[in-house]
């Protein structure tokens, strides 16, 4: 675990404009509301934790210390800069607020380390919190690569500082590589098309710029096909960001980590912004909901109960009030679940 910058214990950074500025998280109140029960309902601890496994910027952390006044928030994330940033903007809740940098399938690491902190016996926390995919910061900030509509770096990766760019990883790739990630992690069609093209266009000269991709998926996506849908290279952008930032099985890990690190009563808020988290999210949240049991057994065993109760119908979605403020809130897909039996009983 790269535990490299830890807390706003340890003293602001100095970002406090660009801590000012920063935006409202998408259906804030919304989670909050399903997280409440857990930090201030009944059997809920006089001092609850919380958490963040995507900090970013801070927004959601800064919300929940100020609705719950004796809360404790740890905020995960692997960005240097988002640990900075969310430190500077909530140092001034002293000691209720950790940031650790790594990533968030360590959940169940920190949560015992919160839980001994706070001198509980169990290693479980109340209540974790996920906002997934890329964040605001990162793709404001062009020379980070995240965004296709600005001529930058070809760089992706959510920690500048460690793992391979999507720069390095077009370079490097067999043909028959690339074609898979943009299938797997952009459902792109025309996968085949672009990894060709990639692979030609690299013979000749290094792919460092995200321009140079667009043009890429421009020239090998039919022009038919470019006339729906958005931006021909959104699918592109995301497959690669997923596969150098390793998403989906980080993901995989985290979830049933988290779940394994609530008490009885505690509850988890995910909040995905496309298809490929959700169904990750769904599943793991549908199987835990369910009896295990085979059909037509007269008495159902204990460890094939349900350990979860489902907090959203289906997934919640943001108002059309919000995605016209908050044009990224209109692909938010919203889950909640709340522990009612131990979930390591489930493994």
């Amino acid at each position: 675990m790269n535990d490299v910058l830890t807390t706003a214990e340890d003293g602001p950074v100095d970002h406090p404009r660009r801590a000012a500025g920063l935006h409202t998280p998408v259906l804030l109140e919304r989670c909050l509301d399903l997280l409440a029960p857990a930090l201030i309902g009944p059997g809920a601890p006089a001092s609850p934790i919380l958490i963040d496994c995507t900090l970013g910027t801070g927004g959601h952390a800064e919300a929940a210390l100020e609705r719950f006044g004796d809360l404790a928030v740890v905020g995960i994330d692997r960005d240097p800069e988002a640990i900075a940033l969310a430190s500077s903007r909530l140092a001034r809740f002293g000691r209720r607020f950790r940031a650790v940098r790594t990533t968030y399938d360590h959940v169940d690491v920190l949560a015992r380390e919160a839980a001994a902190r706070a001198g509980r016996r169990d290693g479980l926390v109340d209540a974790i919190l996920m906002d997934l995919g890329v964040s605001s910061l990162q793709l404001d900030d062009a020379e980070r690569g995240f965004s296709y509509s600005q001529d930058a770096p070809l760089d992706m990766r959510m920690d500048p500082t460690r793992g391979v760019s999507a720069a390095e990883l077009l370079a490097t790739a067999p043909q028959e590589e690339i074609t898979r990630i943009l299938r797997a992690y952009g459902e792109e069609r025309f996968a085949p098309r672009i990894a060709r093209l990639v692979v030609a266009r690299r013979g000749a000269r290094p792919l460092t710029r995200t321009g140079q991709l667009v043009d890429i998926v421009r020239e090998a996506i039919p022009a038919p096909a470019r006339r729906t849908g958005g931006n021909p290279a959104k699918r592109t952008f995301q497959a690669l960001r997923v596969a150098v930032n390793d998403e989906l099985a980080i993901l995989e890990r985290a979830l049933p980590a988290a779940l394994a690190s609530l008490r009885v009563g505690g509850r988890l808020v995910v909040e995905s912004y496309q298809s490929l988290e959700d169904r990750i999210v769904k599943n793991v949240l549908r199987s835990g909901s369910t009896v295990s049991a085979p059909p037509g057994l007269p008495v159902v065993p204990d460890e094939a109960r349900p350990r979860l109760v489902l907090l959203t119908r289906g997934a919640g979605r943001a108002p059309a009030s919000e995605q016209e403020k908050n044009p990224r809130s209109a692909s938010v897909r919203l889950r909640g679940a709340e522990l009612i039996r131990p979930w390591k009983e489930h493994q």
